[in-house]
């Protein structure tokens, strides 16, 4: 009976550790997590056999410093393409080709209430602008609106935008993105025009959220609450606020490194490690009938 191959971990932590050295938006962190993975190895803490438990030890202690959820090295099961972000392109449009385009339902409730669900992801608007466009204007002629986003991850900030853009009446400053090493942010805001019709930024609009709406998700509820545009109804969210990129750093490893930071221009902060904190809490499963229900009540008085 042969004794089954350690893998070989060195090569791994040696890419991630330069990876964040080159690229983790807060440097100092950076050098700080570099030298415990450094160390980690030194000790032996990573000799396993196999790439799914090296990548839920290595990511524990990338997340230790600072908590940092977009700091990750993800596993796999497929191979990965060696380009960068090959690996995270090619799940999101499995994801996306699953479920009508991140928009996998569109309904009307009583009342004139409609709800509008975008999940699993905010897919980039290559793919998805058309149908966001069609589940948004669907809904254009709804008396008020839910937006379903308990289970969305994240995804593309321009789908941020795009989606906000009819929610709102006017251009709009929703957030600035600070680079490492950039001098000045990069600003978001709504588009003057859209394809199809606005909901518009005046009839009642409602967010759902949960403990599993994560990163751009995060975004797009942050920044309807902190204009005052939209109620948040649910639960806190994850509290991922730092855009990343991944490198694949293994067959089936992918580092995913934060370059960014996010700045909102009405709260000065971000959602990051604290979450989007609801201003109606209530359990996730719930919030779709409570939501509802404050729909009925804001339209009847």
């Amino acid at each position: 009976m042969t004794t089954p191959t350690k893998l070989a971990a060195a090569p791994v932590i040696d890419e991630t550790a330069r990876l964040l050295t080159e690229h983790y938006v807060f440097p100092g962190i950076a050098e700080q997590l570099s030298a415990l993975l450094r160390r980690r190895l030194t000790e032996g803490a990573y000799d396993v056999d196999g790439a799914e438990e090296l990548a839920r030890l290595v990511t524990a202690d990338l997340q230790s410093v600072n908590g940092d959820r977009h700091l990750r090295l993800k596993h796999h099961t497929v191979p990965v393409p060696p380009k960068q972000g090959a690996a995270t392109r090619d799940a999101m449009r499995r994801d996306f080709d699953a479920s009508l385009g991140g928009a996998p339902r569109v309904q009307l409730l009583d009342g004139g209430v409609a709800v509008v669900e975008l999940a699993p992801m905010l897919f980039p608007l290559e793919w998805a602008a058309e149908p966001l466009s069609a589940a948004l204007t669907l809904a254009s002629r709804a008396r008020a609106l839910i937006v379903d986003l308990r289970g969305n991850r994240g995804g593309d900030p321009d789908a941020v935008a795009f989606v906000c853009s009819y929610l709102l009446d006017e251009r709009t400053h929703l957030n600035t993105m600070h680079w490492r090493g950039g001098e000045r942010g990069e600003q978001s805001w709504s588009l003057p025009h859209v394809p199809g019709a606005r909901f518009g930024g005046s009839k009642p609009l409602y967010v759902l959220a949960g403990d599993s709406t994560f990163s751009a998700a995060e975004e797009l509820a942050y920044d309807l609450q902190q204009l005052g545009r939209a109620v948040v109804v649910g639960e806190a969210t994850r509290g991922g606020a730092h855009p990343c990129q991944g490198w694949t750093v293994h067959p089936h490893l992918e580092a995913t490194v934060p370059v960014g930071r996010a700045v909102n221009p009405v709260s000065g902060t971000n959602w990051e490690g604290t979450g989007v904190q609801p201003d109606v809490p209530c359990a996730a499963p719930d919030s779709l009938a409570r939501a509802h229900a404050l729909a009925l009540t804001r339209l009847s008085g």
